[in-house]
């Protein structure tokens, strides 16, 4: 029987933007990189920073301070881009700082509030607490959809 899955809790990247904590799904993680100058694409949104060429693969980098209103990144030695394979695309996001992979048990997550954040609802699976932290759980997937569409429809 394969219902570890339930039983363990899902496994989740922690990354830091600002004084919050964010979980994403780290079975959509492809790997974590340092900050590397980027390409920059004309007209695109502000917080897509422009692409990478990583590995003969284009990938758009988004920066995620930017993405939530939380102002101007300082790209600093801890900044890090996370590379995320998304359905068949590849995306990287730019993070204040990568702290740990965290297995949160269901009962470890409550359902979003649907007030008081700086990102839209719909993208909040919901908020996980592990001792003392309280992480921000992300879907991905479902966050990423517009800027995927305007990036293709900037560099087509």
């Amino acid at each position: 029987m394969s219902h570890r899955h339930d039983a363990a809790g899902n496994e989740f990247l922690v990354f830091a933007l600002g004084a919050e904590e964010y979980g994403i799904d780290i079975l959509k993680v492809q790997e974590i990189r340092g900050y590397e100058a980027v390409t920059h694409i004309a007209n695109a949104p502000d917080h897509i920073k422009g692409v990478i060429n990583l590995r003969g693969v284009i990938v758009p980098i988004l920066d995620m301070r930017i993405r939530f209103n939380l102002g101007q990144a300082e790209y600093t030695h801890q900044t890090v881009v996370i590379i995320l394979n998304i359905g068949k695309r590849v995306v990287g996001l730019v993070v204040d700082g990568v702290s740990d992979v965290l297995t949160l048990a269901p009962e470890q997550v409550n359902p979003a509030p649907k007030f008081g954040s700086t990102m839209k609802t719909e993208f909040l699976t919901g908020l996980g607490t592990v001792d003392d932290r309280m992480l921000i759980l992300v879907d991905i997937e479902k966050m990423l959809a517009d800027d995927l569409a305007s990036v293709d429809a900037t560099v087509a």
